[in-house]
């Protein structure tokens, strides 16, 4: 039995529970560094980095990183940052002590959705017994818990991949998902990128009949989730009202998974991440775009 209280953990809870031998806490602090082209036009060019210098610094202890851009990725996908394939993303969980009996708490600078991107890729694996720590690295250092330099002994264990299908929609799915009323589209990224004022790559705007869920407003002033119900009135104003397919993207499918875990929160379990993204969406010219 897990001893996680949900799939948020406090870093109250996280330090009473440092030692606990199942619990394994993952550091994958990582960042999507933007600039403008220099095109006038509002084009911007982002480079996907992960933060390992911040973690050989100091992390919490035990913890062990995973690079966002390259652990659990396929790099044989010529689409930027897609989840590793099965035998891919066992090997890379072994690697850093991630067994079929591990409580994983992931964390990043905030809690966010670089967290929320292995939180929804161990749960797509079928290991749901993965929490995010509320507030991430920023908090715990501001609450003044303890750090280390040092890189934990790991135990040998086996991860068993088991693939939900239905959670990871594919551009096909997305197409046919258009026209479907019983499925809402969600994009996740901030309103002048779903509008098409900026843009990345070769196109702007949004999947035709997408509504905008900006990630950035399921979290308070001070970095944590917003409580439950202030997520049920921003997950209600962005037009989710019932039981409905919701799948949701943003660029790289990372930021969307921000959106699914804070549908999972409220009780919604009826989604999927399209991974592809607007990397992918962006770039085919055979496909419909909405501004």
């Amino acid at each position: 039995m897990s001893l996680l209280p949900g799939t948020l953990v406090s870093t109250d809870w996280l330090e009473d529970h440092l030692l606990e031998p199942s619990v394994r806490v993952v550091d994958i602090r990582g960042y999507v560094k933007t600039v403008d082209a220099g095109t006038g036009d509002g084009k911007q060019i982002s480079t996907y980095v992960g933060a390992k210098n911040e973690y050989d610094e100091a992390h919490i202890p035990g913890a062990v990183f995973v690079d966002w851009t390259v652990d659990i990725i396929d790099p044989d996908d010529p689409i930027p940052a897609q989840i590793a394939p099965p035998d891919r993303f066992k090997t890379a969980m072994e690697a850093i002590g991630i067994g079929d009996d591990s409580d994983v708490v992931v964390v990043d600078h905030s809690g966010g959705h670089f967290a929320t991107r292995l939180w929804w890729a161990l749960n797509y694996y079928g290991h749901p017994a993965v929490a995010v720590l509320d507030g991430g690295m920023n908090k715990w250092l501001k609450d003044g818990l303890p750090v280390t330099d040092e890189t934990p002994e790991l135990p040998s264990v086996r991860f068993t991949p088991s693939e939900h299908a239905e959670s990871r929609y594919r551009v096909d799915d997305v197409v046919a998902a258009i026209d479907d009323p019983s499925v809402v589209l969600v994009d996740a990224r901030d309103p002048n990128q779903y509008s098409g004022e900026v843009y990345r790559g070769s196109r702007r705007g949004h999947i035709p009949g997408a509504v905008n869920l900006n990630a950035k407003t399921l979290y308070t002033s001070g970095g944590t989730w917003k409580s439950d119900d202030d997520l049920r009135d921003v997950v209600a104003a962005a037009g989710i009202t019932g039981d409905e397919k919701v799948v949701a993207y943003c660029n790289g499918g990372v930021t969307a998974t921000a959106v699914l875990f804070a549908l999972d929160r409220i009780g919604h379990r009826n989604m999927a991440n399209y991974d592809g993204s607007w990397n992918e969406w962006g770039e085919r010219l055979d496909l419909p775009t909405e501004s």
